[in-house]
């Protein structure tokens, strides 16, 4: 495992902060669809978390803990995007596969992932793979919470908390 790890190659970014604006950035669906992910902000909390790779252990337990609590997330009002670099057929046969009742971005380009200031780690055979990280925005779309260390299992418990603590 060590040996696979050396060889990604990072690429340095500085992701937003807390009090930053979240960019108003649009990328495809699980569906092939366009989404403005400025126009979701003023409808509630929006939960924009990136993971490495579809259907990989990692992000399907992360996947997996958002799916499960997503009663809970949207009674608090929070709408769920995932973004990871796979492209689209990747992204819905994922969703599909976990009945995840939130949409997954294919972020090919990358345009979500630096817009968010995410690092990627480029991985031969791959390409470049986003880090684990999760944003929590508001309906004035400022950054709220931001998870630059993304818990797999516990990634819904992490966000319910900053919502606690946010009084949301």
């Amino acid at each position: 495992m060590l040996g696979v790890l050396t060889m990604f190659t990072p690429a340095r970014a500085e992701p937003l902060a807390v009090g930053d604006p979240a960019p108003a950035v649009t990328g495809i669906t699980d569906t092939g669809e366009k989404l403005d992910l400025g126009a979701l902000y003023p409808k509630g909390y929006t939960l924009v978390y990136f993971f490495p790779k579809a259907d990989t252990p990692g992000c399907t337990a992360q996947g997996c803990s958002l799916r499960d609590a997503y009663q809970d997330l949207t009674d608090k009002g929070v709408t769920v995007i995932g973004v990871s670099t796979d492209d689209v057929a990747a992204q819905k046969a994922f969703k599909e596969k976990y009945h995840f009742p939130f949409t997954l971005l294919a972020d090919k380009d990358q345009a979500v992932v630096k817009a968010f200031g995410v690092p990627t780690m480029e991985v031969p055979t791959l390409g470049a793979l986003a880090s684990r990280q999760a944003f929590l925005i508001n309906r004035e779309g400022k950054i709220v919470w931001r998870d630059l260390k993304a818990s797999t299992k516990e990634q819904a418990g992490d966000v319910l908390q900053a919502l606690k603590e946010l009084g949301g």
